[in-house]
């Protein structure tokens, strides 16, 4: 439990709720396991429902600017339909299976600076209330981690990272944002590209990896983006020579000479439309095994994650910024 109140619209006397997370982070497509503990007001209360919302911190881009807010990615209910006595103290524990687009929080134990949460809604007597708001630790799937260590040894350094509400045109994008992984050139792609955004859309089956580059201008032309996408299998761990798969993706997309395609990539909901050529590598290439361990070499990935934020004060950041969500919808 990170953040916790008392369910101001239920009155004085009400019950309480406090969601506790199980230790450890959970992945994308796995289980998220916990119990919300409540505690009995001054009289007996009819609980209808407790609901478990997933939210998120996202930036929006539009016309007036840039703005970010609180999304609601997936609902879920833990229980309900019972009396809760007055005073009495009960445990309902839950198991419910995150999304496979779940953004990852954190790299190597490394805190990123992304906002995810998990807010506990009780429903008692007709009245609801958003009573209890925990910090969600999502860590890479074993491919994503791979990807990153590869990326990790190959140069490339972790610049910042973000959600972004829209879709990626071309993809298999569920949820009505995606995360952005924004990552400093390798030292042998400096001369070409001013960064390299990453976007992971995981599925049951597998990952579309869609790799953008904004691309550094020369003498007598402007610079501009160009994206690729490409695909993988969750088998592919333990038998693909990441380092030569990933280097070649990289060598692809800034060789690539296609720019951004239209608005309508995106739809209504996108804020610069992403081409979508597509790439597919579904084929399993000959080499050394690289696992799931994270090799020394590509922890440089890690390094100056948030400029040096630490998770204490990513929890600040995080319960501040929607801490300040519930007050402006309390006030509305």
């Amino acid at each position: 439990m990170v953040f916790k109140r008392l369910l101001g619209s239920l009155g004085v006397g009400g019950p309480t709720v406090d969601t506790v997370l199980d230790p450890g982070a959970a992945r994308p497509g796995g289980s998220l396991t916990g119990q919300v503990h409540l505690k009995g007001g001054d009289s007996d209360f009819d609980i209808e429902h407790i609901t478990l919302e997933l939210v998120a911190r996202v930036e929006a881009e539009h016309d007036e600017g840039e703005s970010e807010g609180a999304v609601a990615f997936d609902r879920f209910t833990a229980g309900g339909g019972f009396r809760l006595a007055a005073g009495e103290q009960r445990s309902v524990p839950f198991t419910v299976t995150l999304p496979w687009e779940t953004p990852i929080t954190e790299l190597y134990g490394q805190p990123l600076g992304i906002a995810l949460g998990v807010r506990t809604e009780l429903a008692v007597a007709g009245a609801k209330d958003k009573g209890d708001l925990d910090q969600l630790t999502v860590a890479p799937l074993p491919v994503q981690e791979a990807i990153l260590e590869a990326l990790g040894r190959l140069g490339f350094g972790f610049r910042s990272a973000d959600l972004e509400y829209g879709r990626i045109g071309g993809t298999g994008q569920q949820l009505p944002f995606y995360q952005e992984i924004e990552l400093t050139p390798a030292p042998q792609h400096a001369h070409q590209v001013n960064e390299i955004e990453l976007t992971f859309l995981a599925t049951p089956g597998g990952m579309e990896v869609v790799l953008e580059a904004d691309k550094r201008g020369g003498l007598f032309s402007s610079g501009h983006d160009a994206l690729t996408r490409f695909t993988v299998s969750h088998d592919q761990i333990e038998h693909q020579d990441w380092n030569t798969l990933v280097d070649g993706w990289i060598r692809q997309l800034v060789e690539h000479r296609s720019a951004y395609g239209s608005h309508a990539a995106y739809g209504h909901e996108g804020h610069h439309g992403r081409a979508h050529d597509e790439h597919h590598h579904d084929g399993h290439r000959s080499g050394p095994g690289m696992g799931t361990a994270v090799a020394a070499g590509a922890a440089g990935l890690a390094v100056g994650v948030v400029g040096g934020m630490v998770a204490a004060e990513v929890v600040d950041e995080v319960g501040d910024f929607f801490e300040g969500e519930e007050e402006e919808e309390e006030e509305g």
